[in-house]
This record gives C-alpha cells, structure tokens and sequence, in this order.
C-alpha cells in the first residue's frame, strides 16, 4: 500500500501548528507526542479533537488513519527533529516554566 500524500501533508500542516502557541497548538503537540512515544510523552484525549477547529481535527484524523494502516513512527519520515522540538518546546519548557 502506498503512503498518501494528503497524510504526508496532513502531517506538516499539524508540525506547523502544533510550533505556535495557542490551544489548538497545544492539542495538535499532545496528539503528536502521544503518537511519538505516548509513555513519554502523555497521551491524547480523544475529545480534544473537539478542541480544534474541523480542519485542524480532519488533520488529525488523517495521520490517526495512516499511523494506524503504515505503522510507522515519525521518525520514519525523517520528522525525529521536529518532534525533538516540539518536546523541548511543549514538555522541557513547560515545565521548567512551572
């Protein structure tokens, strides 16, 4: 089966998101995280797609499908940076703010 490039691009739309600061921001990085490593990093209520704007959660939706059909983690696509970043951004530094 071949990856979709919709999900792809799915993907780099929810990364740029979830690098702003706002609360969608915040839903879209749990939803990340939670599919990088969710032991680490937290895991995702479902309900927060209730949250987000439709397309934003449509998004979501899409990598949900495809990290589900290609079983793939992000660093398969050469995305381990970015979502480096989003820890360092949305855990590290969070919580040294607490």
């Amino acid at each position: 089966m071949a990856y979709v490039d919709g999900d792809i691009n799915a993907i780099h739309r929810l990364l740029k998101i979830a690098q702003g600061d706002t609360g969608q921001s915040r839903f879209v990085a749990n939803f990340l995280l939670a599919w990088w490593n969710a032991s680490r990093h937290g895991g995702f209520d479902l309900t927060d797609l209730w949250n987000v704007d439709q397309a934003i959660a449509e998004d979501m939706i899409k990598v949900f499908r495809h990290a589900a059909t290609f079983r793939h983690y992000p660093d398969h696509y050469g995305l381990g940076e970015h979502f480096e970043q989003l820890v360092s951004y949305w855990r590290l530094r969070r919580r040294a703010l607490k």
